[in-house]
């Protein structure tokens, strides 16, 4: 197929329009129906429901809890740590989720305190690995 020297362009007609659609289709898609009052709601609003498994699992800390997701992840695991040292000094198999506030992390945190700098007072990482270990120590127990 020969092209005109007058359109350098690079993509033919079909090419642009198949680019157009690829566009096009995911902003529509952004908003959906409602099945239950057939009104439409954003994207943002649709939840997946939690399953049984993952009832008694920490949940994300509420937005307001700290200003960057670094800090909300460290109380997080703070969280979890309490919980699975209540649960072996207890040796106690039931969920202890409900038992604990996000109170509680936040004035654990000297506990956990690596550092005085106070946009990065603790290692995220080590807080997680610790908190798996007693999760894993605790759950093992109650296999027993």
């Amino acid at each position: 197929m020969r092209r005109s020297k007058r359109t350098p362009s690079r993509f033919t007609l079909m090419e642009a329009g198949l680019l157009g659609l690829s566009l096009v289709i995911p902003l529509g898609l952004l908003v959906l129906p409602d099945a239950a009052s057939g009104q439409d709601r954003p994207f943002t609003s649709m939840e997946i429901e939690r399953d049984e498994a993952d009832a008694c699992r920490v949940p994300k800390p509420p937005a307001d809890l700290a200003e960057t997701a670094y800090l909300r992840n460290g109380y997080r695991a703070i969280l979890r740590i309490l919980i699975a040292e209540e649960a072996l000094a207890t040796e106690n198999c039931t969920c202890l989720l409900d038992q604990f506030t996000w109170d509680q992390a936040l004035d654990a945190l000297p506990r956990f305190q690596t550092s005085d700098n106070p946009r990065l007072p603790f290692n995220v990482l080590e807080l997680y690995a610790q908190a798996d270990a007693l999760e894993a120590k605790a759950a093992a127990g109650c296999a027993e």
